[in-house]
């Protein structure tokens, strides 16, 4: 399996997430969160298509790659989850160098916020990508879903929440009618 910028990205989120979605198990389609980040991402920059390439090699996708200032332009729609969005990044900087495109860097972008990061690949970064890899690649490996963990603020607003989580609200539900 090729591992992209989202096994990244979802491996800085969550395993479970991560593991559900590399095994065909997709609920971003049943998401509203996710449909506005879609909208937000078809309706900012309107003339960047004209502008800049769309780059596929190894398994990414980059969407807007400026050749001439080696600039990967990544839109997201709130910075909650920015550590993932910066190791997503940071991955697709890794792929771009080891197919000989040198010095590249990042920018993320919030529309909504109006705020942009730069985003740079260290000598650091390379070495951690390698780790988080074989990591990624023994996760995806397991035969096993990885257990449902304590919820975190980021869980609700997650598209997987309702699988993950229906049966602890259910529970939660009876418990509070049964004492009442």
């Amino acid at each position: 399996m090729r591992i992209t910028g989202t096994h990244f990205n979802y491996f800085m989120v969550c395993h479970r997430k991560l593991w559900l979605f590399a095994n065909s198990i997709q609920m971003e389609h049943t998401s509203d969160l996710v449909y506005e980040g879609k909208l937000i991402h078809e309706t900012t920059y309107l003339q960047r298509p004209a502008r800049f390439r769309e780059v596929e090699i190894d398994g990414i996708k980059i969407d807007y790659f400026d050749g001439v200032r080696k600039e990967i332009h990544e839109i997201k729609k709130t910075d909650k989850l920015e550590d993932a969005h910066v190791w997503q990044l940071k991955y697709y900087l890794y792929v771009l160098q080891q197919h000989g495109v040198d010095g590249a860097k990042g920018i993320l972008e919030y529309p909504k916020l109006r705020q942009t990061r730069e985003v740079w690949l260290t000598t650091l970064d390379e070495e951690t990508i390698v780790a988080m890899k074989k990591d990624i690649e023994s996760l995806l490996q397991s035969d096993e879903c990885p257990p449902v963990l304590k919820q975190k603020s980021t869980c609700r607003h997650c598209s997987y929440f309702d699988l993950c989580y229906a049966t602890e609200v259910d529970l939660a539900e009876e418990t509070s009618i049964t004492s009442s």
